[in-house]
């Protein structure tokens, strides 16, 4: 993950890299609630670019009907607009970008030439057990996309199986199954690492044990996105 600051008042922005189940979304909803913080997720984007029938929407819609998979320069271009697009008193956070050694130096380019600096990447490292047990309690609303889970005291709903913020209820993932979680996992990890390589050599990661409490993670966060 990865954190950018524009100005010696703001808090770094975050480029976040983690594992499915290592807390990524409910971090970046604290960081959102609390530090004032821009969530940037490419699936969102995706999603919204197609509803929103832009230019890039419609070449996206396409892509996805003819079952082909969106390529780098795809994801650079939608994530340069955006970029660009964002407001000049906010940090953000990056949720799924990059995913590629392309997209990590093309997101490099696009930092520079968008004066956008001082940026830390956060990973969030979890082993495969712990995330497992994570994933079989989790529940997530329809409607907004905030994710709670049965198992863990901290975010579990204030009233049982309702959203807190959309009132209604919420649902389990059809691929929050052992066997897919699996693969899922693995797949991601293997993808990632030499994304973390690159940005270990950069002196631009922090990593953060996802399994300590969520109240320390923040903290450890807040601290780092500060200096």
């Amino acid at each position: 993950m990865l954190l950018v600051r524009r100005g010696l008042d703001k808090m770094k922005n975050i480029i976040f890299i983690a594992p499915p189940a290592a807390g990524k979304g409910t971090v970046s909803d604290f960081l959102v609630r609390n530090c004032n913080y821009e969530h940037i997720s490419t699936g969102d984007l995706l999603r919204e670019e197609i509803r929103r029938g832009s230019p890039l929407g419609e070449e996206l819609d396409k892509i996805i009907k003819e079952g082909n998979l969106v390529s780098d320069e795809f994801m650079i271009k939608l994530m340069d607009e955006k970029i660009k697009a964002l407001p000049k008193d906010k940090p953000f956070i990056l949720d799924g970008f990059p995913r590629t050694i392309k997209q990590a130096e093309s997101l490099d380019k696009m930092l520079v030439s968008n004066n956008v600096t001082n940026n830390m990447v956060v990973f969030l490292d979890i082993a495969l057990e712990d995330a497992l047990a994570r994933v079989l309690g989790r529940i997530i609303c329809p409607k907004c996309g905030r994710s709670y889970n049965i198992n863990h005291e901290e975010v579990k709903p204030k009233v049982d199986n309702i959203c807190d913020d959309c009132g209604i209820e919420l649902e389990k993932r059809d691929d929050d199954t052992e066997e897919s979680f699996k693969i899922r996992f693995d797949s991601y990890l293997t993808n990632t690492k030499p994304i973390i390589e690159y940005y270990e050599k950069k002196n631009m990661l922090k990593r953060v044990d996802a399994t300590i409490p969520l109240s320390d993670i923040f903290q450890i966060i807040k601290n780092e996105a500060n200096k």
